[in-house]
């Protein structure tokens, strides 16, 4: 998960939850048994949570990096992504006290191993097909700056590197296009898109309709790449 590290944070006594993550109700916990048969504590969970923030009321890029460190899992690694998913954290390498305490707790995880218990769990949800919609869909207001309506190009890249990368044939073309394409950024519409494309669309492209109504980044992909085969 891209950090980025010279973001400032709103306030979070005042600041409005303008991208509501989700409009549906996150599946049950079905991770690995907990590492002990204590039930779940919350004053451990907020004492858990001020290891990191400190005084703060926030874990911030540097904190996550330890964070990370610590469960073991590399920031860019997209079980990180899950785990915001889970969390609806709202801005890109934060999590507030508000987030941690409701995600943690429907996850049921207090402690470090706790989580550590529940990793293989987190990746498996990438192989439901509509969970991961949701997280892909998720990513786009996560990760862009918030006083941008578009997803900035190179962030794009990065998070569709990280979602689509191993599972898409032809991100790595797709990828060449935006690298010489004249697109500055992704709108939320064309995020979309290019999911639905991926999942929908030949390797060849030979069912792809020119009539259709994909947005016109994706026809000047589908010509881009036709005449590059052709050369």
């Amino acid at each position: 998960m891209p950090v980025k590290k010279k973001r400032k944070l709103p306030d979070s006594d005042d600041h409005e939850r303008k991208c509501k993550i989700t409009s549906f109700t996150r599946p049950q916990i079905r991770g690995a048994r907990p590492i002990s048969e204590k039930p779940f504590s919350s004053k451990k969970c907020l004492a858990w949570f001020h290891e990191y923030a400190g005084p703060d009321k926030v874990v911030g890029p540097e904190a996550m990096e330890k964070f990370c460190e610590d469960i073991g899992v590399e920031p860019e690694n997209i079980i990180m992504l899950v785990l915001a998913w889970h969390l609806e954290a709202a801005n890109m390498g934060f999590f507030t006290k508000e987030e941690w305490l409701q995600g943690m707790t429907l996850l049921q995880c207090d402690c470090t191993e706790r989580l550590q218990s529940k990793l293989d769990y987190l990746r498996s949800e990438l192989n439901d097909s509509v969970v991961f919609k949701n997280i892909y869909r998720y990513a786009f207001d996560f990760a862009r700056d918030k006083d941008q309506r578009s997803l900035d190009m190179d962030t794009a890249k990065s998070m569709l590197a990280l979602l689509l990368g191993r599972t898409w044939p032809l991100f790595p073309v797709f990828h060449q296009f935006l690298e010489q394409s004249k697109y500055k950024g992704m709108n939320k519409d064309q995020w979309y898109n290019v999911l639905e494309f991926s999942r929908t669309i030949n390797t060849d492209l030979s069912n792809y309709d020119e009539d259709g109504a994909w947005p016109v980044l994706l026809d000047e992909f589908v010509e881009w790449q036709k005449a590059w085969s052709a050369s």
